[in-house]
């Protein structure tokens, strides 16, 4: 959308004074960049004692897209050492949120998951990072979502869990324990995945080569053939049931025509190869 507006900036030509007619363009909101999903999830750390364990986290959160760090009751907090440790994460150093109490923490939010790997006296249901971030995703259309984790050495206590909607582990083997930071690089690896937010993307394949023809594989076996000859493979060896199972492998890998063309060269290449040291033999010996 076009507007234009005039300012009480003039050039003048001559002697005729020209009003300046400044075109000031707006981006209309169709055209703007969508909002991701995960501008809504928050994550919280309860009375975190490392600071790398902290930054670490800070760098899960730029990898994942997420950029709300609340921190409860932190032991230490250096912003400046934590830019230092997690390099380019200043926007989201710039944000964080250092709280004394979990209600600050949570305030606003609709839903929360908390992170256990201890089991609890009271029975609760608990899920996995995969089946939370559906369910997290879902309320995060309505209001802000939380996942809170606890201290390295004690995890989350029973009143600060009990905050908590749902209860999530992480399944490991019989060592349940894992690093702070690894813990939300992994809930917010499946909260990406669930949202689908990813803009990194991966490189597009290679452009395809068509099949290969009958034709094209009578010629590799051929140059299999006289390679295997070169080097002596057959000796003693039935000839035609080896190169039968030549065939039974080649057919099943189905290479496309690029792929056979340099199978026959790799081993076009070793009889001509093996032909140079034959003749440089032979021309040794004549000496």
């Amino acid at each position: 959308m076009l507007s234009s507006t005039m300012r009480s900036n003039a050039r003048v030509e001559g002697s005729v004074l020209h009003p300046v007619r400044y075109i000031e363009y707006r981006m209309p909101e169709s055209m703007t960049a969508p909002r991701s999903i995960l501008s809504a999830v928050r994550v919280v750390l309860y009375e975190p004692q490392d600071p790398v364990n902290i930054a670490a986290t800070i760098r899960a959160m730029k990898n994942m897209g997420c950029s709300h760090l609340y921190l409860v009751r932190s032991v230490e907090y250096d912003p400046w050492r934590l830019a230092g440790i997690a390099h380019d994460t200043d926007d989201i150093i710039e944000r964080i949120k250092n709280c004394e109490t979990i209600e600050e923490a949570l305030a606003g939010v609709v839903r929360v998951a908390g992170f256990t790997a201890r089991r609890r006296a009271a029975k609760r249901d608990v899920t996995t990072p995969r089946a939370a971030s559906a369910d997290l995703l879902e309320f995060a259309h309505n209001g802000p979502v939380a996942i809170l984790f606890g201290r390295e050495d004690k995890g989350l206590p029973n009143e600060i869990l009990d905050r908590a909607h749902l209860l999530v582990t992480i399944p490991t083997t019989g060592h349940a324990s894992l690093n702070l930071a690894q813990a939300v690089l992994l809930a917010l690896y499946e909260l990406h995945l669930t949202a689908d937010d990813a803009t990194r993307t991966l490189a597009p394949p290679r452009k395809d080569a068509p099949p290969a023809t009958a034709e094209e594989y009578e010629q590799l076996f051929a140059d299999t053939e006289r390679a295997l000859y070169q080097i002596d493979f057959f000796k003693t060896r039935f000839h035609e049931h080896i190169m039968r199972t030549v065939r039974t492998l080649f057919y099943r890998a189905a290479p496309d025509s690029r792929e056979l063309a340099l199978l026959r060269a790799i081993f076009i290449e070793v009889v001509r190869t093996i032909e140079r040291i034959a003749k440089r033999k032979a021309g040794g010996l004549q000496q």
